[in-house]
């Protein structure tokens, strides 16, 4: 997708960034000016590295003294302490002639969408992550992770790792304590995404991808996962 040696034209065209503030061309990358708003701090202003792979890379800078680098846009959106974590495309926004505009209506997402496309059908597809559940410490109830995109894996890994997860921490979704519990289907029990006689074997479920896990998280199983791709 890109050329050997960078350049706008290499992974944008001159239409794609007109306008588009702090852009810097690196060998294998465009770098752009970003930021995210919350409603409690204001602006947390940062750098959006772009990749062809669709990789995306942003180095926070919203105070002087922070040294967050790597962030998944979904991981500056919460430490921006944006209050919708979880709609990135819309809450974190690049500077076009002036005004605030969210990454989801310009062209900077095209390699990123063009790799989550790829991976429908494969190994890191929707046939590999079935739908999840989490029981409830307060009220004991079951509630259900949908599991067919990063960020809907970002949320469910987040949530199995929170000590003591009551349905009040599932912000994406405004359920609470009172509502329904949601029931599993045969197959989902029998933890099978396609043969309910199979328990879970490594070519019907999976175990470890780069959808579902992550670069900038340090707990061991997603250490471990990029340890041994290297």
């Amino acid at each position: 997708m890109a050329a050997a040696n960078g350049g706008r034209a290499a992974l944008f065209s001159e239409e794609e960034l007109r306008g588009v503030s702090g852009v810097r061309m690196g060998e294998n990358f465009v770098e752009v000016t970003c930021g995210c708003t919350s409603r409690r701090f204001g602006d947390a202003g940062g750098r959006l590295r772009i990749y062809a792979s669709g990789e995306l890379e942003i180095s926070c800078d919203c105070t002087p003294g922070c040294h967050e680098e790597k962030l998944t846009p979904l991981a500056f959106e919460r430490h921006s302490a944006r209050e919708t974590a979880g709609k990135w495309r819309n809450t974190v926004w690049v500077m076009v002639e002036g005004e605030k505009v969210p990454l989801r209506k310009t062209a900077l997402l095209k390699y990123y969408d063009l790799s989550h496309k790829s991976a429908k059908g494969s190994r890191n597809g929707r046939q590999f992550h079935r739908d999840e559940f989490i029981r409830c410490t307060r009220c004991g109830k079951q509630r259900r992770f949908r599991l067919r995109s990063k960020e809907e894996c970002r949320i469910y890994h987040d949530c199995v790792a929170k000590h003591n997860w009551t349905c009040a921490d599932l912000t994406t979704n405004r359920i609470t304590c009172d509502d329904d519990e949601e029931r599993a289907t045969r197959m989902e029990l029998k933890g099978c995404s396609r043969n309910a006689s199979c328990n879970g074997c490594v070519k019907c479920v999976c175990f470890g991808c780069e959808i579902c896990r992550f670069t900038d998280c340090g707990c061991q199983t997603c250490l471990d996962f990029y340890r041994n791709l290297q």
